[in-house]
């Protein structure tokens, strides 16, 4: 039985210049480091943490 995993897309609106240097990490740990690049991602507790951590430089574009 194969259980069904799900995903969240995440894309980068803010530049991360001028930001600390753990929002920095946070974004590339999340694979974005450039405006406009969207990644997809397990939904998991840590991801949605790190979202949340920077949340003023993500959007959620897509929960499936």
């Amino acid at each position: 039985m194969t259980e069904a995993k799900n995903t969240i897309t995440v894309e980068q609106t803010g530049s991360p210049i001028r930001r600390s240097a753990d929002q920095r990490a946070t974004l590339v740990g999340l694979g974005l480091n450039k405006l406009h690049r969207r990644r997809t991602l397990q939904d998991t507790p840590a991801v949605r943490g790190m979202i949340t951590k920077v949340a003023h430089l993500v959007r959620i574009v897509d929960e499936a």
